[in-house]
């Protein structure tokens, strides 16, 4: 086979390093563990991450709510190939076909950032569920395939660990989504501590209450990132000390939420750079632990976790 050209290798290097800036700006918990990568596969994550952020700012970023349907519209024909996609999708779109990325997941992704365009308000925890698997649990069963993870049991785990870091996300950012006409804490666990949604849109919300209900969720958030946990036995070794380190730092968020009584309604909640690298040497000391015997006896998934996202790509029923 003959090599490509020197421009096509020069193009697709500065398409690597394009989206490699946009997850680091985007992201400082995701670029601190890409490091830890191999680095065949570093720069199809900054891939998966640069269309992943493209999604949100195509809904976050438009004037109008029409603007911002009609540019999710567009991203979809982009991905069917519909109509010429933009060079940062056709970087994906490659870097799908080469690891066998179902763009299924794509869609659904797609789908859950268009379903939270405008005002939400979630009533039950399925809504909420859903919802987490849709913009997150999907990100999770594509880095599978970009960090070729092949059995396919591992979907199930990596569904999860998404799942727990958008709660965590949702915990952390009640005031900003409050402030946008959004109500991700499903209105059956804030009625069950006297708090209806409006009064986090008006925030006049008891904040003593509230903290209970983060509680919770945040409680709620641990079974999924224990099953994410779990599952990093069928990571390949290499790569699993990223996603160890990604969750990690991800997690504490929440545990520093907890620290400060669990009041989201006093500002976002930030873990500072030297307790990023704090978390991610304990995501280091984890990674090791996992090194076993390849003979030891793989976990089994608590479908329990699942009961409210069935019928979803890549749910066992």
């Amino acid at each position: 086979m003959s090599a490509a050209p020197h421009s096509q290798l020069s193009t697709s290097t500065d398409l690597v390093r394009a989206h490699e800036q946009i997850l680091a700006v985007g992201s400082r918990s995701f670029r601190l563990a890409s490091h830890f990568l191999p680095v065949d596969c570093r720069g199809d994550a900054a891939h998966l991450y640069a269309l992943c952020r493209l999604i949100d700012d195509t809904a976050d970023e438009a004037i109008t709510l029409l603007a911002a349907e009609r540019g999710l519209h567009d991203l979809r024909q982009e991905l069917r190939r519909e109509r010429p996609p933009r060079p940062l999708v056709e970087a994906f779109l490659q870097m799908a076909a080469r690891r066998n990325l179902d763009l299924a997941y794509v869609f659904e992704l797609i789908d859950g950032v268009e379903s939270d365009l405008g005002e939400v308000c979630f009533e039950s925890d399925a809504d909420l569920l859903r919802y987490a698997y849709r913009v997150a649990g999907t990100v999770g069963v594509m880095m599978c395939a970009v960090l070729d993870v092949r059995d396919p049991r591992a979907i199930a785990h990596a569904i999860d660990l998404g799942v727990g870091m958008q709660l965590t996300n949702i915990c952390r950012d009640v005031l900003e989504d409050a402030r946008m006409g959004r109500v991700y804490i499903p209105s059956r666990r804030l009625e069950a501590r006297g708090i209806r949604p409006e009064h986090l849109l008006e925030e006049r919300v008891n904040t003593k209450a509230l903290a209970q209900v983060v509680t919770d969720l945040l409680d709620l958030a641990e079974h999924y990132y224990r099953s994410g946990e779990a599952g990093m036995v069928y990571i390949p070794a290499r790569s699993r000390a990223a996603i160890m380190v990604a969750s990690r730092v991800y997690h504490a968020i929440g545990e520093k939420l907890r620290a400060r009584g669990a009041n989201p309604m006093v500002g976002r909640t930030v873990v500072t750079p030297v307790a990023r690298l704090w978390f991610a040497a304990r995501g280091c000391v984890a990674w090791l632990g996992t090194l076993g015997s390849p003979g030891e006896r793989l976990p089994s998934h608590n479908t329990d976790l699942h009961r409210e996202l069935r019928g979803l790509p890549g749910v066992q029923s």
